[in-house]
């Protein structure tokens, strides 16, 4: 019976590994008839084509082609848009100040860069640039879209600006040199409020510091941290772990998987957390791409901050940046990130825990109402510190009777970062610790 089932088992492997062999052999096959096919369209171009094209050029034309078909982030950068790519991630570069994509032939804008032109001149996340300097897009891929608006500093640029719900128009920029400072702060009375505007070799020192002069500033009496990542498109993944690690004492932050299992890797925080364990509210926006995903799905899946705002881009995907020696470098898709509950965000994004859109605040006048204390012969509060007077009704010289002169300009306020606050401040109360209301 033994002999019988080896006998079997030989005459199975017999069977499978000519048939496996096979197999390769055709795809081999397959391959160097494509191949030959690639050869015939150059020769044919080079011989014929109404200009003569350098090799050069069309074999990057061809490479070019190949990487862009597969996904909008693959692409092809030659030795001058390689070198501009190591200057982005150091934190300064020349432009507009825009983070964009590709979407149906036209550059989409992820988000405005903080305090650039391009932010200044009202560019907002999601908008299609369709023509540039009357030029049309079409055709183009994503590094030649780049290039084109790149230029030398102080020449304008016409972008004819696709925005939902309204008529094409154009906007004229002027090209300025965009120094990226990652990570400011600022202190809201006893909520410490951090900006990071992108993920470059920067961040996490920024952070750090930034911190510190919060702590500096409140000492003991800071009552929570709101984390600002909106209109951030991204950037390093290591400072996105790095960020994420800082409000985290353990657990894992992010994993990325390829299409090997074997390559999968897994980042995990250490212990310390920056802020002491303080309450943290993460807002986010259509414009928070990519590394600013990692952040906001590590805190939320660990239950460590509330996420705030509106859905997130939805770029889950992870691009490696592979050298090709005398030749530029290649920006190849190789996996995709999962949050630690192991949830994919391409195509998804992240879900705010409360949805917050942005809107503008409006004060309404109201008829002035009688109160008790303004009834004849009305008792007073028996607070002896008081002394048992009405207070002072008469308005104060050069103030108006609303108070108006004490509150922000409408059109001025972020009705996302009031809300925040307010969140935080409603915590600190529930914990028995009051934070004073200034808006």
């Amino acid at each position: 019976m033994k002999t019988r089932i080896l006998l079997a088992a030989s005459a199975v492997a017999l069977l499978v590994f000519p048939a496996q062999a096979a197999e390769t052999k055709k795809n081999d096959a397959d391959t160097y008839r494509l191949l030959n096919l690639f050869g015939d369209v150059f020769e044919r171009v080079r011989s014929d084509y109404v200009e003569a094209p350098t090799d050069q050029q069309m074999i990057e034309a061809a490479i070019t082609g190949m990487l862009s078909a597969l996904d909008p982030h693959s692409s092809y950068l030659n030795a001058k848009s390689f070198r501009d790519m190591q200057v982005n991630t150091r934190g300064e570069f020349g432009g507009l100040g825009i983070r964009v994509t590709m979407e149906g032939g036209y550059v989409k804008v992820i988000s405005p860069i903080d305090d650039t032109p391009a932010f200044r001149a009202g560019i907002k996340p999601s908008d299609l640039i369709s023509h540039l300097d009357g030029e049309s897009v079409q055709g183009l891929t994503l590094n030649q879209a780049v290039e084109k608006m790149r230029g030398k500093v102080g020449k304008d640029i016409k972008l004819t600006i696709l925005r939902e719900g309204m008529k094409s128009f154009d906007v004229t920029i002027t090209r300025a040199v965009i120094k990226i400072t990652s990570v400011r702060s600022k202190v809201e009375e006893k909520v410490g409020y951090i900006r990071i505007t992108s993920f470059n070799e920067q961040t996490e020192k920024g952070l750090k510091k930034e911190m510190a002069k919060i702590k500096e500033e409140i000492g003991s009496d800071l009552q929570g941290i709101v984390l600002d990542l909106r209109n951030n498109p991204g950037g390093l993944l290591d400072q996105a772990i790095a960020v994420a690690d800082a409000f985290l004492d353990k657990g894992e932050i992010v994993s990325t998987r390829s299409r090997r299992p074997e390559d999968t890797q897994r980042f995990n925080a250490k212990p310390g957390d920056l802020s002491g364990q303080l309450p943290i509210v993460v807002l986010i926006n259509g414009g928070s791409a990519s590394a600013s995903e990692i952040v906001a799905g590590a805190l939320q899946d660990h239950r460590r901050a509330v996420i705030l705002g509106t859905k997130s881009f939805g770029k889950g995907s992870v691009q490696t940046i592979m050298p090709l020696p005398g030749h530029g470098a290649m920006r190849l898709t190789t996996a995709r990130y999962y949050t630690p509950s192991g949830r994919s965000i391409q195509a998804k994004g992240i879900e705010p825990d409360i949805k917050v859109e942005q809107a503008r605040i409006e004060s309404i006048e109201t008829l002035k109402r009688r109160r008790e204390s303004d009834f004849r012969n009305a008792l007073d509060s028996g607070d002896k510190k008081g002394n048992g007077k009405k207070p002072d009704a008469k308005p104060q010289a050069g103030k108006s009777k609303t108070g108006a002169e004490d509150e922000k300009p409408a059109d001025k306020q972020d009705y996302q970062l009031s809300r925040a606050l307010d969140l935080l401040r409603g915590l600190a109360l529930l914990s028995g610790k009051m934070v004073t209301t200034t808006n």
